[in-house]
């Protein structure tokens, strides 16, 4: 695909953008991408953005007459008319976003009527309103997913980006939507195992990771589900093999540290005492800090305890200056979100912090 890789996060950007300009609305964008990528939610979100209708159409769920409409006999008029569906916007919905997800996918003849709206924003005698965007979403065949060649006709008529799973902005969507901290400490430390779809390819694998997946394993581990099941469950998700490593980096990152003990010790040799001496139980710590914040009094703590990770009494080298960045940026970041910024900017830990930062920037 000659198409340079971007992140969800910049094709979100992107079609915002492209929704505010009245003639770039009109021309139609196409996502492709790996499952599990994030193609159906950024369009939830650009809608959401300017609050206005989106009518999701998965065309592989639909038949061909069910976006042609349905023919009636007009004796009035003396011939055959087609009615379209309901679920098209009627001129009472001046604006909005007609997603027509999986169109690669589709069955071809459903694709001619898809097509349609895309080339022509129309289908038949119905019209697409002109302040209504259209966004199509689909796999290539090297996504290992079910697809049809898209003609360079449709081709041209569009917008493209080719949708990449970078773990930077997914570990800001895990961050937004509260994923279990053990799944995002497990991802920033082995970053290579968000997305395993070319190892499922060339094994032959039914299933693999995929952000997707990584949301289930986070409403897993927070189930009330027993320990068996949960095991059970991953296993079944992102197989075998992705489920035995991830499990084992999980025992190390729960007998590193114990978030609720750490923010009920004293500050000073009791909390270095018990910080955490491995990389996993490091960034364990980072994400479950965050989980764990829910009032001025825990932030307090936490920032206190980002402040000590230096004394961490670790076996081998590890990047704890660059871990401590992330950490304060992440609180700071979470503190806004609650509109406790300023407990951050009263802490004497957070103030020694930023002197210390800023004096490293000068040398």
């Amino acid at each position: 695909m000659n198409i340079p890789a971007v992140s969800i996060a910049a094709v979100k950007a992107a079609l915002i953008e492209q929704y505010a300009d009245p003639v770039l609305r009109r021309r139609a964008s196409m996502l492709w991408g790996p499952r599990g990528v994030g193609k159906s939610s950024v369009v939830e979100q650009v809608a959401g953005h300017y609050a206005v209708p989106l009518i999701d159409l998965r065309l592989t769920t639909i038949e061909p007459v069910d976006i042609r409409g349905a023919i009636f006999a007009d004796e009035h008029q003396a011939r055959t008319v087609w009615f379209p569906p309901e679920f098209l916007p009627g001129p009472e919905q001046p604006e909005g976003i007609l997603f027509l997800d999986e169109i690669t996918a589709a069955d071809q003849r459903l694709q001619i009527s898809a097509y349609s709206l895309i080339l022509d924003r129309r289908v038949g005698h119905y019209r697409l309103p002109a302040g209504w965007q259209v966004i199509a979403a689909g796999n290539a065949s090297i996504h290992g997913a079910i697809s049809h060649d898209m003609g360079t006709a449709l081709a041209d008529r569009m917008f493209h980006f080719n949708v990449q799973t970078a773990i930077d902005a997914f570990l800001a969507h895990a961050l937004a939507m509260s994923f279990a901290p053990e799944v995002m400490a497990y991802l920033k430390t082995r970053p290579d195992k968000l997305d395993d779809t070319q190892a499922q390819l060339a094994n032959d694998y039914l299933v693999g990771a995929s952000p997707r997946g990584w949301e289930d394993i986070s409403n897993v581990l927070k189930s009330e589900l027993s320990e068996t099941a949960k095991r059970t469950f991953v296993q079944g998700r992102i197989g075998a093999a992705n489920a035995a490593e991830f499990f084992g980096v999980l025992r190390e990152i729960r007998a590193a540290v114990d978030v609720v003990e750490l923010l009920a010790c004293h500050p000073g040799p009791e909390t270095a005492a018990r910080l955490p001496t491995s990389l996993d139980g490091l960034y364990g710590l980072i994400y479950g800090l965050l989980a764990a914040i829910a009032d001025t009094a825990t932030l307090e703590r936490a920032i206190e305890i980002v402040g000590q990770l230096p004394d961490a009494p670790a076996r081998t080298a590890l990047p704890v200056r660059e871990a401590q960045t992330l950490a304060m940026e992440l609180l700071l970041q979470k503190a806004l979100e609650l509109e406790l910024e300023t407990a951050v900017l009263a802490s004497p830990t957070y103030r020694a912090y930023a002197e210390q930062r800023a004096s490293d920037d000068e040398r």
